[in-house]
């Protein structure tokens, strides 16, 4: 990994991470699917209360990489970190970046105390669920992922009458 730097997020990264989420969603077929902005993110991650944290991979002063995960609670395991994305820019992959953002992640999840780190790939992102596993992470295919969106959430309240 030539030069990269793999630091704490700062308010001024946002731009490249919205970048990247951006990237990613349309290399997962979805690029009209996010929804999140700059002003979102930057309260979000960086305001009073913040829900996620990032670190980013620099290289010659530009954001080439993002890990943003967040705390989350198992009721086996306790304390955890959910990793919600690992994003290397496409022109920088297989040079050890997404290795590096990882590596920083499970040394900072490890040295928070939690007993278990998690994260979601696609079925068909080969090349991440076998990265993945060369790092030791297991990959469960008998756990379904269930979602609703805010529209969901909507017409379920309408349909059952349930109040807030």
């Amino acid at each position: 990994m030539k030069n990269a730097i793999i630091r704490k997020a700062v308010e001024s990264d946002v731009p490249s991470i919205l970048a990247l989420i951006r990237e990613l969603a349309r290399f997962e077929r979805e690029p009209e699917a996010v929804a999140v902005t700059e002003a979102e993110l930057l309260r979000d991650g960086f305001g009073e209360v913040t829900h996620f944290q990032c670190f980013v991979a620099e290289l010659d002063r530009v954001v080439v990489g993002i890990a943003l995960f967040y705390p989350c609670y198992s009721t086996w395991k306790g304390k955890s970190w959910h990793l919600e994305d690992l994003i290397v820019t496409e022109s920088q992959r297989g040079k050890g970046i997404g290795f590096a953002l990882l590596k920083k992640f499970i040394a900072f999840a490890n040295s928070s105390g939690v007993r278990r780190i998690q994260w979601v790939v696609l079925d068909w992102n080969t090349s991440a669920i076998d990265f993945y596993q060369k790092q030791g992470a297991k990959t469960f295919t008998e756990w379904n992922i269930t979602q609703m969106t805010a529209g969901d959430m909507q017409t379920f309240i309408a349909n059952n009458h349930a109040s807030i």
